[in-house]
């Protein structure tokens, strides 16, 4: 028995800030103060809070200690693990009261009003020890099915509890097992999309480097569910430490007997395979996912036949992301009303969305649905970072849509978000500030989209390529009048003749930019002014006479020497040599530089 537990952030965002390091180094020192056989080390997946990163929890006393360095180990080890002192210094520091005593983590601002389902078990446990999953009722759903409930059972708990695709889509899940199921074939296949591709979106990642357990057990289900015997987990390459937590959670699984041949001795057979991919944004919808698998270029086709009927290698199959899946074991569980009873009327459960952008918390954050964006925004993310002023949310990565100031008080669930001109997507959440050009985010959006297009269709192969040349015209000074008029055309077109969702949302970033912001197009375009400062094209740097003191400071820091001037006199911007990089604004103490 261990006095105390230390839990480790293993997740690539503490990865990448060498918490292996601290892990090693952790060790190392226990050994030499002879602690190593009274406190665990424990590599957990992520705890949300990314923005303090690596971070580490010492247990019992639950002290949360932030953007741990290995050089703070051995006063860790010493102060707080050898002599019972902690080392308030590396707290975060909303958990330390106004008495200096150290309160849960719970209570503080960023986890007080979050519901983990599917995030219940990351930073939690080790994912790599199937007993620690197993110790918080892991695997306990998938007996429960196989010993006490028909597929048809199964199948009606997961349609009456109003859980719906997380993947984007929103599709009811029960529904989408029900159709399968009713589709007699000598083989089926449950499919599993871990080819998250939004950029700012790392909730699947997480949940598998978290708690991979939770999606092989839920694929399980969904097995016996439909009458499948084999599963397979797409995930894309550039997530190595999730391909590698998931391979090791399958070897376990299979040497539990909770994988394979007869699980439970109930004659049940269920085994699960990982294929990667190369990371094309477009294998993200279904059928090319589908043909990804099978070893053919990754490219949609038509619908129907849908994949319930005819899928992967011709068979029944179903396929859902990780955060659906996550869900599930909990569902069967816990029942149908208890998961219905978290959410709104149509959008039931939580839902887990990456922070990112200009907010002082970025993380992972995981609430009920119905959840304001103020809510998210100010109180759990901390509000804008560097004191700036919220102009919009964008949700929905590449497919989605941009969320003005106005509706911050507009609770967030899959139809709420359509009606606004946005969506939910797998559930990124980018933040900005006044500092944002809407057109810009337009413009950086649908160049990701043009990237990713696998040239199929033609509305979406030469629709798209030529929605970004009107934007590149607009944003480098060069807009005319009639140019947004040709860009709304184009992107109803684009939308109602692409052939996969990929085309048919590439527009939504321009179509909800130009809804709430097109007074930003208005101005790119007939004053070839950026109101935001953003564009580079359109911003330029002056310096006042009148309060230009001549300290010479801009002109020593300017990179390509466009300043010039005598001492004590006032200087001047030489506007064909200018970068526009700002850093004269920046370095000036006397305010004497405008961007205009």
């Amino acid at each position: 028995m261990y006095r105390s537990n230390i839990l480790v952030c293993g997740g690539t965002g503490c990865s990448s800030s060498n918490s292996e390091l601290i892990i090693a180094t952790l060790k190392e020192e226990l050994a030499a103060q002879g602690l190593e056989k009274e406190v665990n080390v424990v590599r957990t997946g992520c705890f949300g809070l990314c923005a303090l990163g690596p971070i580490m929890i010492v247990y019992p006393e639950g002290a949360f200690y932030s953007m741990v360095t290995p050089e703070d180990i051995p006063e860790i080890v010493e102060e707080h693990l050898l002599k019972g002192r902690i080392v308030k210094r590396l707290l975060y520091q909303e958990t330390v009261a106004e008495d200096e005593s150290v309160h849960s983590l719970t209570e503080t601002q960023f986890y007080k009003k979050q519901v983990r389902i599917a995030l219940r078990n990351c930073g939690v446990i080790n994912p790599e020890v199937i007993e620690e999953y197993i110790a918080m009722d892991g695997y306990s759903a998938l007996g429960k099915a196989l010993t006490e409930m028909t597929p048809e059972e199964v199948i009606q708990v997961i349609k009456d509890s109003g859980l719906r695709g997380r993947g984007g889509g929103g599709f009811p899940t029960g529904v989408k097992w029900g159709l399968a199921a009713q589709n007699h074939a000598d083989q089926k296949y449950v499919c599993c999309n871990a080819d998250e591709g939004d950029p700012g979106a790392f909730m699947d990642r997480s949940v598998l480097e978290g708690d991979p357990h939770a999606v092989l057990e839920a694929m399980a289900i969904a097995g016996y569910a439909i009458g499948a015997s084999q599963g397979y987990i797409y995930i894309r390459a550039e997530y190595p430490i999730a391909v590698n937590r998931l391979e090791i959670a399958i070897q376990q699984a299979r040497e539990l007997g909770l994988l394979g041949k007869d699980i439970f001795g109930t004659g049940f057979d269920f085994d699960i395979e990982l294929r990667l991919g190369a990371g094309a944004f477009v294998c993200g919808e279904e059928t090319s996912l589908i043909a990804s698998i099978e070893g053919r270029r990754g490219e949609p086709k038509p619908r129907p036949p849908y994949p319930a009927v005819k899928g992967l290698f011709g068979k029944p199959t179903i396929l859902n992301n990780v955060e659906t899946y996550a869900n599930i074991a909990q569902i069967i569980l816990n029942g149908a009303d208890w998961f219905k009873s978290i959410g709104t009327e149509r959008s039931k459960g939580t839902k887990v969305f990456a922070l990112g952008g200009k907010i002082k918390h970025t993380g992972l954050v995981e609430v009920p649905m119905g959840t304001t964006l103020r809510e998210i925004v100010e109180e759990i993310g901390g509000g804008v970072s560097d004191g700036g002023k919220f102009k919009a949310a964008q949700t929905g990565g590449p497919s989605g849509g941009c969320i003005p100031a106005q509706f911050l008080d507009v609770e967030i669930d899959y139809d709420n978000l359509i009606e606004i001109g946005s969506m939910m997507g797998s559930g990124g959440l980018i933040v900005m500030d006044e500092s944002t050009c809407m057109v810009d985010i337009a413009e950086f959006f649908l160049r990701f989209t043009v990237d990713e297009s696998c040239g199929k269709c033609t509305a979406c192969r030469v629709g798209t390529k030529r929605l970004l040349e009107i934007l590149e015209k607009i944003t480098s000074g060069r807009g005319e009048r009639g140019d947004i008029e040709r860009l709304e055309k184009l992107s109803y077109y684009i939308k109602e003749n692409s052939l996969c969702a990929l085309g048919q949302t590439a527009p939504n970033p321009i179509l909800s930019t130009l809804k709430y912001f097109r007074d930003e197009y208005v101005a790119h375009v007939e004053e070839h002014r950026c109101p935001a400062g953003a564009c580079k094209a359109l911003t330029s740097y002056t310096i006042v006479a009148v309060d230009c003191r001549g300290c010479t400071l801009c002109a020593r820091n300017c990179p390509v020497g466009a300043i010039s001037g005598a001492v004590k006199e006032a200087h001047v911007i030489d506007q064909s040599k200018c970068i526009k990089c700002g850093v004269c604004m920046e370095k000036c103490k006397f305010d004497a530089i405008v961007k205009g």
